[in-house]
């Protein structure tokens, strides 16, 4: 349904937050006069995916524990969840990753930027009692690495501040982002690309030899005269086409052959970016090669 992305400095009263809107948002869900989908609220972070602030100090352990947090995102998006992660993302390309893989599970998305100034952050990471404070040398460096959200970037849009002064959180605004945003179609980058079968090698060499073949004797039995020719490949699979009207060389057959299967053969390899499903059967390629004739024999 719905990916709700929390971002501000470490320390800077994000999990707070995430309470409140948690409450609200399971408020509005309960309303008798709400009559939409029925959702359930989820929360996914640092703390309850037991990541550690440790995790932070050096770049080789921060990398392992985003990649936890954004594969625990990825397992409880769904069209029945409103998930709100609740965790610094301060690197607006991780933050561009998530928004990737909620277009893939086509979920609405808002971002929400929890400011509060670097020393009021300091402050309160101080007092923390509850062991999961900053060192001191990590927190300076994680607000100095800080990517700033924009609202003027598709991924961090739309984007809803709210500061730390404020008691309360723009819940009129969140809530139609979460509700009535518009659901963006998955990025043609990420989605998965159709594969051939197995045989279907074997069918394009097959069926394309099986046709030269045809093609070089309907040519012995009518003198090279042309014109339009049924092709028997098999009991079932007869395509017809235009011969010119002048003889076509083994040679020359032989080369568009090549042309044609080369081409073929590295969409069947790397696969393809046409839409929907490639059929690979033997009565697909046959009417392929045979249009693919048509085209490139001259006159």
């Amino acid at each position: 349904m719905a990916l709700i992305t929390l971002s501000g400095y470490p320390s800077s009263g994000k999990t707070r937050r995430v309470t409140q809107l948690k409450a609200h948002l399971q408020q509005r869900l309960q309303d008798p006069s709400y009559n939409g989908p029925k959702l359930t609220v989820a929360v996914i972070s640092d703390d309850s995916l037991n990541i550690d602030r440790n995790a932070y100090d050096d770049s080789r352990a921060e990398k392992p524990a985003r990649g936890a947090l954004f594969t625990a995102m990825q397992r409880q998006m769904g069209q029945d969840t409103i998930l709100i992660v609740d965790a610094m993302n301060y690197i607006k390309g991780f933050r561009y990753q998530m928004y990737c893989a909620a277009r893939e599970f086509k979920l609405r998305v808002c971002t929400v930027y929890v400011v509060a100034p670097p020393e009021q952050c300091k402050e309160w990471n101080a007092v923390r009692e509850d062991g999961r404070a900053y060192k001191p040398e990590t927190l300076d460096n994680l607000i100095m690495r800080y990517e700033e959200p924009s609202s003027m970037v598709r991924w961090d849009s739309p984007l809803i501040t709210t500061l730390w002064s404020e008691d309360d959180l723009p819940i009129d605004q969140i809530w139609r982002a979460v509700t009535e945003g518009t659901v963006k179609p998955p990025n043609a980058g990420t989605q998965g690309v159709p594969k051939a079968p197995t045989d279907a090698l074997h069918t394009l060499e097959h069926t394309t030899n099986a046709i030269v073949a045809a093609v070089m004797a309907e040519q012995a039995a009518s003198g090279g005269l042309g014109g339009a020719v049924a092709l028997s490949l098999s009991a079932t699979l007869k395509p017809r086409m235009t011969l010119p009207y002048r003889t076509v060389t083994l040679s020359e057959m032989q080369r568009m052959k090549r042309q044609f299967v080369t081409v073929h053969k590295k969409a069947i390899t790397l696969g393809t970016v046409e839409k929907g499903a490639v059929d690979w059967s033997e009565e697909s390629v046959a009417d392929k090669f045979v249009t693919y004739l048509e085209e490139n024999m001259k006159p």
